[in-house]
């Protein structure tokens, strides 16, 4: 690779920011377990104009996903858990499920869930559980926003109380649906570890992947480093450019105090160098955080035939699989390079990305703070790019 190989991507990035699409972004691409390229642009903070450092604090939200999974398939590694193992087990509330029939317009028309929630269903959200964040108008989603399940102010003990009495939107196993599954796998966590699961995490992720910057909350004398978070001029417009601050969002002071909820599904707050350091960690070519075999298994999908990633309102991607914790991709999408098979990969609600192709040995990271910001162009751009640099793509732009 020569100077001008990431000329292109970096040309890309810095156009999103320079069309206010993107407040700021830092990249990175890696060659197997070596970072070959790096790149930041544009601002943390725009009022302010300060400029975006790679030491930048952001808001990961469901990028956080990735670093429970990890945590669960340790405790797999242990012994300590199956993921045929019904959730109950671990968590009484979660027994003896309701489902809601086909059609139902009230809470109260359900049936007897046909089997338990197990670790597996929670791992590839197939279990029934919702968001309340993705679906507006729904029953579940008045539910959820009613009974607060996303309240930051309740732990997770406290969090698996407020779903007992709710429903579930459909039979373990039978459908996908993006749902809190995540934050009950920390509950798990806690339960089996005897450890809240902020200590959990530290004690066996953070601390050995000497991942200094990541963790629930932004202590005071980090504060200056957490870059401002801004969302589109236009929620389902991403081609229209502008950007506004929302200081308030996912709540007012969200991160700058310790809560009771560490949210496993998005709570966690890191950095570049963190989020390199961890992608890293599950890349063969040196010590990894899982075994070979655990990874491999994580990687794979784990849908039967027909099952996909599917969201609320947008199109059909057949392609989209999931493994244990993150999508794997069986083929690539409009805008893709076709070398996208086989790669894993998840975000989070305020842009940031991540992706691994281990059929390919390469993997990246895009950290930026758009609000409802993943899965909008710039992570097209990103990708194709990113995939072209590093050998694996035709000189279409793709996007």
């Amino acid at each position: 690779m020569t100077d001008s190989t990431f000329d292109a991507l970096h040309a890309a990035m810095r156009a999103q920011v320079d069309q206010q699409f993107l407040p700021g972004v830092s990249t990175a691409l890696l060659q197997g377990r070596e970072v070959v390229d790096r790149y930041c642009y544009g601002h943390a903070d725009r009022e302010a104009g300060v400029a975006l450092r790679e030491d930048h604090i952001f808001r990961m939200f469901s990028s956080t996903k990735l670093v429970t999974s990890c945590a669960v398939m340790l405790l797999l590694e242990d012994g300590l858990v199956r993921l045929e193992d019904p959730v109950d087990a671990y968590i009484p509330e979660l027994a003896d499920r309701q489902v809601l029939r086909a059609g139902a317009t009230s809470l109260s028309d359900t049936e007897p869930a046909r089997s338990p929630i197990t670790l597996q269903h929670l791992m590839t959200h197939t279990s029934g559980l919702s968001y309340g964040v993705f679906d507006p108008g729904s029953l579940l989603f008045n539910a959820y926003n009613q009974c607060g399940v996303l309240n930051p102010s309740q732990d997770l003990a406290g969090m698996m109380k407020t779903l007992a009495p709710l429903p579930l939107s459909f039979h373990p196993g039978t459908q996908w649906e993006y749902s809190v599954a995540t934050d009950v796998l920390g509950r798990v966590i806690e339960v089996v570890s005897g450890e809240t699961f902020g200590k959990f995490l530290s004690r066996r992720i953070f601390e050995p992947l000497c991942m200094v910057d990541t963790d629930f909350w932004v202590p005071p004398a980090k504060r200056d480093r957490l870059c401002a978070l801004y969302v589109g001029a236009d929620l389902l417009d991403p081609s229209k450019p502008g950007l506004s601050r929302v200081d308030d969002k996912p709540y007012p002071g969200a991160y700058l105090q310790k809560l009771p909820r560490e949210s496993g599904g998005g709570g966690l707050v890191s950095t570049l160098d963190d989020s390199i350091r961890l992608i890293q960690s599950l890349i063969p070519g040196g010590p990894t955080l899982l075994k070979a075999t655990t990874l491999d298994r994580m990687f794979g999908n784990q849908l039967p035939p027909g099952m996909h990633v599917r969201f609320p309102n947008v199109p059909a991607q057949p392609g989209w699989r999931f493994g244990l914790g993150s999508s794997v991709r069986d083929s690539s999408g409009p805008g893709e390079p076709e070398q996208v098979a086989g790669e894993v990969s998840w975000g989070g609600l305020a842009g940031t990305v991540w992706w691994i192709n281990p059929r390919l040995g390469i993997a990246a990271v895009l950290l930026t703070q758009r609000y409802f910001g993943f899965g909008n162009p710039y992570a097209y751009h990103f990708k194709w790019h990113a995939y072209k640099a590093l050998g694996h793509a035709d000189g279409r732009t793709g996007c």
